[in-house]
């Protein structure tokens, strides 16, 4: 009975230094560019929560003047605004309350009773109604005219610039990622084929197509993208999983305060780890046909 023949090695050696080096770089692009999608996402839920709540309310001050009753004012106002059309809820601060609201600029333990620090009241407004502004403030201004109204538009756009440019940032990285990964694959495929050339010929001279060559190139290549796609992708998700923990740890610390008020709690929501996930698969998609567009390239010189 006659021996079957079989491959006894691949065209493309699997240890290969240069395999294990691509698997690195394929690793380290698709960490960063899941990093960067995870930042982007966090921010972006961090800024649509601003918004939802600095739109909700309204900012009212009221500043003291010579001969007249701060706290009176107070008072005269805040019934003012509860009686206007769409609002849930008012809030006056307190003269302590008002003073804190100082301490990151002024520091704590200094005292205020000379300065003429204005009193905030807060007013919420009624989910899904429209609040006529201009009606609000010609209102509370005839009851006290020392009064200065703030719907907050103006920090509203702020965050939506400093989102989109987050944003903006992040599809940036996102390009440049994919630039270098198809680069590192062009050079990487360019590099196989030069130390497999005698082989390649030999098939050629055999009757072997290109395709056929193509798909051995192929397969080697698919398969280092979807394992560096895999570590650079499981190492992002236990960063963010890991740097959750942490922001729980320093949760309630000033630090910890700081980071949370810009990007949230660092929690992704399980629908950010699929896109983590399929931004890997991506990038092994574009590992793979980075190096198919290569290898016919490499073929037609080669004939």
């Amino acid at each position: 009975m006659p021996a079957k023949a079989r491959n006894v090695s691949p065209i493309v050696p699997r240890g290969s230094i240069a395999g294990r080096a691509l698997v690195v770089v394929v690793a380290i692009m698709t960490f960063l560019a899941c990093m960067s999608t995870g930042v982007v996402l966090l921010v972006r839920a961090s800024a649509a929560e601003w918004q939802s709540d600095v739109s909700s309310e309204i900012t009212i001050q009221v500043r003291p003047l010579t001969g007249r009753d701060i706290e009176r004012d107070v008072a005269s106002v805040t019934e003012a605004v509860k009686a206007q059309p769409g609002i849930a809820d008012v809030r006056p601060f307190s003269k302590a309350e008002s003073g804190k609201l100082l301490e990151p600029w002024l520091g704590s333990g200094l005292s205020l009773d000379e300065l003429p620090v204005p009193r905030v009241i807060v007013a919420r407004i009624v989910p899904g109604s429209t609040l006529d502004l201009q009606q609000l403030d010609s209102r509370i201004k005839q009851v006290v005219p020392s009064v200065s109204v703030d719907d907050h538009r103006a920090w509203i756009d702020r965050m939506r610039t400093m989102s989109g440019a987050i944003v903006f940032a992040g599809l940036g990285i996102l390009a440049l990622v994919i630039i270098a990964t198809i680069i590192s694959v062009s050079f990487a495929t360019r590099g196989a084929m030069a130390a497999n050339r005698p082989i390649v010929e030999v098939l050629h001279f055999v009757g072997a197509g290109d395709r056929y060559i193509a798909n051995r190139f192929l397969q080697h290549f698919l398969r280092l993208g979807l394992e560096g796609g895999v570590i650079g992708g499981g190492a992002a998700m236990l960063a963010f999983g890991f740097s959750e923990s942490i922001a729980g740890w320093f949760s309630g610390t000033p630090v910890g305060d700081q980071f949370a008020a810009l990007l949230g709690t660092f929690s992704l929501r399980p629908s950010g780890y699929l896109a983590l996930a399929a931004q890997a698969v991506l990038i092994a998609a574009i590992t793979a046909w980075a190096s198919r567009h290569t290898l016919f390239a490499t073929l037609d010189d080669i004939e």
